[in-house]
């Protein structure tokens, strides 16, 4: 292949970006494909595309680039074993795989794994954070890049249940919250050389919140860090922080995110429109009945969805926060819910996938699927199809391809 050739066909996978998936819940971190078509009466004959098998644990979500799917795994005695994988998103056959072995803490909580934290994606180069604190950078084509171990430079950043944020990748940054009752802070890593551009001091306590990327200003995106004493809006680039709501927030659940307006799990949720630097948000309002449990809020239209710990779904408008309908579904759940078009998500933990309806008057139930297994993470969306990985294997969930004769 000629120089120019090939230079073209790299454009043409970098530029086939319209329904990429990059980051923990897609998409600026809210979990809506508006475009996507997926199928809602689901049959596993039908629309089961692949599956492929993973060879250890992980509840990190697949990211989606182009035509290619990337997942994190972990695997060995103490899951000390560090995989990153690359799978063609048409047909799950393996592209590439890369093993690293893990040079920090590996101990975690039994109901989660090493392979914790999402990977994210700029387009050009894949991010891999582990539970261990160990950051690898790969180009898409698999070759390492850079890498840190960042439980070396900072050994007092561990815990014994795991960690689990995952980062976020904008303008030239990859920003991770490593936040522990031991060590706690959010770094800004230079996406190219892997060096810090900022470093800044977090509050002292365990959190499993990721960061929420919001729109830019002066040239330089924002980005939501979310912790329990609150949320602070930083600029991407130098970590510079523009406002702070320190009125407390989860450990857990991350924030929901339209527009400029955030959805934080605070007393129940708490809705906050940015003001000017240096000035407290602006509360738009708060409801206690719509307090999350592990799931993450989702945002869809005029609405805000929630889930408890029973596994009951609440709708509630973004208008006021009042509750207009609650669901009860088939739960335990850990994974975030996703929204296609008008339809929403859910994977429990038992590995069934239910379709609701929201624009029925009580919300619907109008599609199941039971992949029998254990999942934890948060499926992700891209080219009309959603992808879930359980402990052992990635799915491709997707309307069946009509033959032509």
């Amino acid at each position: 292949m000629t120089r120019p050739l090939s230079i073209l066909c790299g454009l043409l996978v970098l530029n086939a970006s319209a329904g990429d998936w990059r980051q923990f819940r897609g998409p600026q971190g809210a979990g809506v494909a508006a475009d996507a078509h997926l199928p809602t009466t689901l049959d596993a004959a039908k629309n089961v595309a692949w599956n492929v098998d993973l060879p250890g644990r992980g509840h990190s979500t697949p990211i989606v680039v182009g035509d290619r799917v990337f997942v994190t795994a972990s695997s060995g005695g103490q899951g000390e074993r560090l995989h990153v994988f690359c799978f063609s998103a048409a047909d799950g056959r393996t592209l590439w795989e890369r093993q690293f072995w893990a040079t920090g803490r590996t101990t975690c909580h039994e109901k989660i794994s090493v392979a914790g934290p999402s990977p994210a994606s700029d387009g050009e180069r894949v991010f891999a954070l582990f539970s261990s604190n160990d950051l690898f950078c790969l180009d898409l084509n698999g070759n390492l890049l850079w890498l840190r171990g960042l439980m070396r430079d900072y050994p007092n950043a561990s815990n014994g249940l795991g960690l689990s944020a995952s980062p976020v990748a904008t303008d030239g940054v990859l920003v991770a919250q490593i936040e522990t009752d031991g060590d706690a802070f959010a770094i800004g890593v230079d996406a190219v050389t892997g060096v810090n551009r900022w470093k800044i001091t977090r509050p002292r306590k365990a959190n499993w919140t990721s960061p929420l990327v919001l729109g830019s200003e002066g040239g330089s995106h924002r980005v939501a860090l979310q912790s329990s004493a609150g949320v602070s809006l930083v600029d991407a680039a130098t970590g510079r922080e523009i406002w702070n709501y320190a009125e407390g927030a989860s450990t857990v659940p991350s924030s929901g995110l339209k527009g400029d307006v955030l959805y934080v799990p605070s007393s129940g949720i708490t809705a906050l429109q940015g003001a000017g630097e240096g000035q407290p948000p602006k509360q738009l309002w708060r409801a206690t009945q719509l307090r999350p449990a592990t799931a993450s809020p989702l945002v869809l239209g005029d609405q805000i969805f929630t889930l408890n710990d029973a596994g009951v779904l609440s709708c509630g408008s973004t208008a006021d926060g009042a509750r207009l309908w609650q669901l009860r579904l088939k739960g335990p759940f850990s994974a975030s819910p996703l929204a296609a078009g008008k339809f929403i998500y859910l994977v429990n933990e038992k590995g069934l996938l239910q379709v609701v309806d929201p624009s029925k008057p009580e919300g619907e139930v109008v599609g199941e699927l039971n992949l029998d297994e254990i999942i934890i993470g948060t499926p992700s969306i891209s080219g009309d199809a959603i992808y879930i990985r359980s402990d052992g294997h990635l799915w491709k969930i997707a309307r069946p391809v009509l033959k032509v004769s």
